[in-house]
């Protein structure tokens, strides 16, 4: 077989793919076949593929349990609040930390707001739970002063969505903001020139050149969020989960967990999954197309 010359000049390149796409193959198209799960019956110790054809059983099973909604609901809500402030403040971020003249002191501000993506999820509810305790904890010290009395923050059903979402932006505000550092580097500093000449100031700068020039960054990082949208970060809640807190904390991925691993319910967990994963993709083609239509930037 004749190998062609451009192959045999990049090939050190190819092989460098091997191990990324039989990651993609094994770990994520690979399990697309248990799906068929949603629609046959598993019986433990049986075929991993199921003993019997069951149709939509087990969709209308989910369809009819108001628990499953319930779960729904809190995912739906969660995912909405915690994408509009964990998508706007990464941006907001790296704008302002394109306002820094100071190459160290960015340097380091960027190091620092890294350096939270790098921790563990176990530690980072471990560092919660220690900081929010009802005994020793600091926040609860601090209120004490003022003769509040201790809260359990944890197992409130209502401090549930802030106590997420605030150590999501902890975590991951300034390694998201990475993407929009890079895009904001590559605008020509000649157009913050030609601002400048024309008398417009930071403000109008920032608004006429800068975000329309990161723009389809925007767009796409958008799009992509809105796919992962129902996923959330299922260890940080199955870790922050109590009885006590599970009317705003079980959302799809928790309640997935428990059917699946914890009921042997196997068949019904596939089916609520593939519903979510349907949902995402929905998500995904319409936040694409109205992308495309408003500001004409899409992924595909």
């Amino acid at each position: 077989m004749r190998v062609s010359p451009y192959f045999k000049r990049y090939n050190h390149y190819y092989l460098m793919l091997v191990l990324p796409i039989a990651y993609f193959l094994i770990f994520r198209y690979g399990p697309i076949v248990g799906n068929v799960l949603a629609f046959r019956k598993y019986v433990p110790g049986g075929s991993m593929y199921g003993e019997e054809w069951a149709g939509l059983r087990y969709f209308k099973m989910f369809w009819n349990d108001p628990t499953f909604w319930a779960a729904f609901q809190n995912s739906i809500l969660l995912s909405v609040l915690n994408l509009a402030i964990t998508f706007t403040l990464p941006i907001l971020f790296a704008l302002l930390l394109n306002e820094i003249l100071n190459k160290k002191l960015k340097t380091i501000i960027q190091t620092i707001s890294y350096f939270p993506n790098f921790v563990a999820v176990v530690v980072v509810v471990g560092i919660l739970k220690e900081i929010l305790s009802p005994t020793n904890g600091i926040v609860n010290s601090f209120l004490g002063q003022f003769g509040i009395d201790p809260i359990f923050f944890v197992n409130e059903p209502g401090w549930f969505r802030a106590i997420y979402i605030s150590s999501d932006i902890w975590q991951f505000m300034g390694w998201n903001a990475i993407i929009y550092t890079a895009a904001l580097a590559s605008v020509d500093t000649q157009l913050y020139e030609a601002a400048e000449m024309d008398g417009a100031g930071r403000w109008r700068q920032t608004f006429s050149v800068t975000i329309p020039q990161i723009l389809p960054t925007i767009s796409v990082v958008l799009i992509i969020s809105l796919g992962s949208m129902l996923t959330l970060g299922f260890e940080k809640v199955l870790l922050l989960y109590t009885p006590s807190n599970s009317t705003t904390s079980d959302i799809i991925d928790t309640f997935v967990f428990r059917m699946g691993l914890q009921n042997n319910n196997y068949s019904y967990a596939t089916a609520v999954g593939l519903f979510g994963g349907l949902i995402g993709l929905m998500l995904v083609s319409a936040g694409n197309y109205i992308s495309r239509k408003i500001s004409g930037f899409s992924l595909y």
